[in-house]
């Protein structure tokens, strides 16, 4: 391998890899960033994602304690409850605990973010290690041991070290590991959001205003609504309230001039295939709003309403897909991270914390290198065996949640799980010390009480 000093190349201006490149640099390792979006505006990045402990703990221990606080400032208020409703918007169970509700340590609880907020943050301070519309084509390793980077412009970089994050479609996975395969699990999935007004407030309970709501209806249906709130106004200006240390934080982020989320009511709704009249793959706006309405005709007047006040322009669709398990591969001075080696399905909202878990472990290892702790091939080989593990286990969890050959999703049986799982879920609702229980393993299925990589 190469004694050159580390100069680590990463492919993907995406979560794992921009809290990766943000860690480096706190370490005073060398890196650079090169992402296809044109700028940092780019991309699909507006949806709500849960950043649970597994990944709050990569964020702290990568990014500046300053950008740290930015981050938690940044974040939509977090849930006081998690709601189970029927499809006629009817409870089933709701629970709370600290996980939800805020507990005073950030790194034990979960935090409700915006996809483009949070990828602002992440570049804040990176507008030198961020090359933008750089195109990966592919890469080739040198006897020397170093390793260069091709980009469809005609441009090159060469490093220590490639780190695929490039996402689901990953071109550094499809030439590094060809054999790794994602397939679809038959699931497809759209979503859009709601302008929050008066008008939209007043179609959801006080409980799912202040929650996070999941719909279980017949077919296997399901469907999801999250309440989000930022601290600004629409024009950008704090709210009345904020702490005064929050409206500084905020004053003073120039992420907030490229960040154009304002307050809104998220909502995603996934079936499997066989019960879509369309593709929604192939529709777009006002069309999924309509494919949404034709498919949930019996739900709920105020959850259709919802739905026909969404902003056609934020609608879009996702065929659901997930990776195939591989064998242990060989280490070299390329390797992977988050979806670009464990793509999985939203069912956990695992994707992006395994991710920063995954950025936590390789910049930890590099840093053992910097030091002379451990050689590269050694350090690399650590966090793909780490990696690899718990990656998998995440993988197989999130299947579990979203695969359209469960049972669930079956004509007659399903209907009568569906029975038995309202019904155990009314009881749990009734008993505190069952209840007690359920939101323990939630906590726990979220990586609140894990030990430290």
């Amino acid at each position: 391998m190469s004694t050159l000093p580390l100069h680590v190349l990463i492919i993907g201006a995406g979560t794992g890899g921009l809290c990766l490149a943000q860690g480096l640099k706190q370490a005073n390792i060398s890196v650079a960033v090169y992402e296809r979006d044109r700028t940092r505006l780019g991309g699909l990045q507006g949806y709500r994602v849960g950043i649970d402990p597994d990944g709050i703990r990569g964020l702290k221990a990568n990014l500046p304690p300053d950008l740290f606080d930015t981050f938690i400032t940044t974040c939509a208020r977090p849930p006081k409850y998690f709601n189970i409703l029927s499809e006629q918007m009817t409870e089933l169970a709701s629970i709370g605990g600290s996980l939800l509700t805020g507990d005073p340590d950030p790194l034990k609880r979960d935090h409700t973010v915006s996809r483009m907020t949070m990828r602002q943050v992440l570049l804040t301070d990176l507008e030198d290690t961020v090359h933008f519309d750089k195109v990966f084509t592919h890469y080739e390793q040198h006897v020397d041991g170093t390793v260069t980077a091709f980009f469809a412009d005609g441009s090159s970089a060469t490093g220590t070290v490639l780190v695929a994050a490039d996402g689901a479609n990953s071109r550094v996975r499809k030439q590094y590991l060809p054999h790794a395969q994602l397939v679809e699990t038959g699931m497809l999935s759209f979503g859009a959001k709601v302008p929050m007004t008066p008008e939209t407030r007043q179609l959801v309970s006080d409980k799912v205003f202040h929650g996070l709501t999941i719909i279980m209806a017949p077919r296997g249906f399901g469907a999801i609504l999250h309440m989000v709130e930022f601290k600004w106004q629409h024009d950008g200006s704090v709210k009345e309230g904020v702490g005064v240390n929050d409206a500084a934080l905020l004053a003073r982020w120039p992420g907030m001039l490229y960040d154009n989320e304002r307050d809104y009511i998220g909502w995603g709704f996934w079936a499997a295939r066989r019960y879509f009249p369309r593709d929604p793959m192939n529709l777009q706006g006002e069309e999924l709003i309509a494919l949404m309405l034709e498919m949930i005709p019996d739900w709920h007047p105020n959850m259709r309403r919802l739905v026909q006040l969404s902003d056609p322009t934020t609608c879009s669709a996702i065929n659901i897909r997930t990776s195939l398990p591989i064998a242990a591969w060989t280490t070299s001075n390329v390797t992977l991270l988050g979806d670009a080696i464990h793509t999985m399905t939203p069912g956990r909202g695992a994707g992006a914390n395994t991710a920063l878990r995954d950025a936590r472990l390789l910049c930890k290892q590099l840093i053992a290198v910097r030091d002379g702790q451990i050689d590269l091939l050694s350090a690399i080989h650590g966090y793909e065996d780490k990696m690899h593990k718990y990656g998998a286990e995440a993988v197989k969890e999130s299947l579990a949640q979203m695969n359209s050959e469960a049972l669930i999703h079956k004509p007659v049986v399903g209907r009568v799980m569906l029975a038995g799982q309202r019904t155990m879920l009314r009881v749990v609702n009734h008993l505190p010390p069952v209840k007690r229980k359920f939101e323990l393993a939630l906590s726990k299925s979220r990586g609140l009480d894990r030990v430290e990589d």
